[in-house]
């Protein structure tokens, strides 16, 4: 007779290290990417209380001139002399119908830095500047969560 192999037990265990590494190198993969898709240069922003929503800031082809807490000034990812904000800003605008400029600024950026940006915003003959801020949440607040009551209408 000839021989017969067996085959090996049946584990009955789930081997969970090869999914941990996929889940480490998608972290990763995540951690690297996401700074990218940010538009425009990343400030610590004021935070307030009463924020109006301003979801054409995050449009593609929206004007973004941000205030670094250094004084720095971008006008979008590019850094830019606050003599040219005027220029470019005016360059940017002349075809379009929506000529809103957002401002972000840092929390910790010098006040009369923020004031010559939005002077010279002005200059380029922008009448809407959308001033981009945080909401601001009370320590231990949660986030309110609509709900609807039991029992029909009140």
């Amino acid at each position: 007779m000839g021989y017969k192999p067996v085959p090996p037990e049946v584990m009955p265990d789930i081997n969970v290290v090869p999914m941990a590494d996929i889940m480490l190198v998608l972290l990763i993969i995540f951690m690297v990417v996401t700074p990218m898709l940010q538009k425009g240069t990343s400030v610590d922003l004021v935070r307030t209380d009463h924020q109006r929503e301003m979801p054409d800031a995050d449009k593609e082809d929206a004007v973004l001139i941000a205030i670094a807490r250094s004084g720095n000034i971008f006008l979008g990812n590019s850094q830019i002399a606050p003599e040219e904000i005027t220029a470019q800003v005016r360059e940017m605008l002349l075809n379009r119908l929506d000529k809103t400029v957002y401002v972000k600024s840092d929390a910790r950026a010098q006040y009369g830095e923020v004031v010559r940006v939005v002077d010279e915003v002005r200059a380029a003959g922008v009448d809407q500047i959308g001033l981009l801020t945080e909401r601001r949440q009370a320590p231990g607040q949660a986030t309110p969560i609509a709900s609807t009551s039991p029992g029909g209408d009140d």
